[in-house]
């Protein structure tokens, strides 16, 4: 073999040497270790997903049921639909409150004392109570006749033209503001109205309650028809 071509093939081999020591093998990318089903639970439940998280504490209730974390889970879940049942309460949903509360007393005796002592628990408990409680009233209570109980206001345009349906509006309103405890603010075109719809209401009102309180007050819209705002008392 010729000099030249001995030495070509051994700076050939030597930089082949070189580059299998320089390069440097590309990493394999590592999946994401999934969350375990304690961790899912949890996730589970501060998205608010109560329903699915209940059937994940069961199952993991049927695999470990002598696991210290089921009573903690059971307790989130409880307060987490208290939490709910309030809210929902609160918007006047009161079938989808009743299901909430009773989701929350079933947990409930599950999940004694927790990481508070018994006082945490006998605070939740009467919370649960109070909630019951609050639920019972808003269910004893008569139907709403021309008022949205969930609403911030009410408002209602009067008949002024009709006198007959307009008392029998009244009616109406005297029923909603007693039983509501509302506010009533008349909002009429011209001063001399505001008295004489004031009266009118004033009467019914003590027909219902003789002892009931009205608040009432008056505004000159001077644009807008005779109407009543009805603001129900947020408890």
């Amino acid at each position: 073999m010729k000099p030249f071509a001995f030495r070509y093939l051994l700076v050939a081999a030597f930089s082949l040497m070189l580059g299998a020591c320089s390069s440097t093998p590309t990493p394999t990318p590592v999946a994401p270790e999934p969350a375990d089903a304690w961790q899912q639970l949890q996730q589970t439940i501060a998205s608010n997903e109560l329903a699915t998280a209940e059937d994940q504490l069961a199952t993991l209730q049927a695999q470990s049921p002598n696991d210290s974390r089921i009573e903690q889970y059971q307790r989130q879940l409880a307060e987490a639909y208290l939490q709910r049942s309030q809210i929902v309460l609160q918007k006047g949903d009161v079938n989808a409150a009743a299901t909430a509360l009773a989701r929350a007393r079933a947990l409930m005796p599950q999940a004694p004392a927790l990481t508070g002592g018994e006082a945490v628990a006998q605070a939740r408990q009467a919370e649960l109570e109070q909630a019951e409680a609050a639920l019972k009233a808003v269910e004893a209570k008569p139907q709403a006749r021309v008022i949205d109980p969930a609403a911030p206001s009410t408002v209602i345009a009067l008949k002024t033209t009709d006198i007959e349906a307009m008392r029998r509006q009244l009616d109406d309103i005297a029923a909603d503001v007693v039983n509501y405890q509302c506010e009533v603010v008349f909002q009429v075109p011209r001063t001399q109205d505001a008295p004489w719809l004031k009266s009118l209401l004033q009467k019914r009102v003590t027909r219902l309650d003789p002892g009931y309180r009205l608040d009432l007050k008056h505004q000159i819209q001077r644009a807008l028809p005779a109407q009543a705002v009805l603001i129900p008392h947020q408890r």
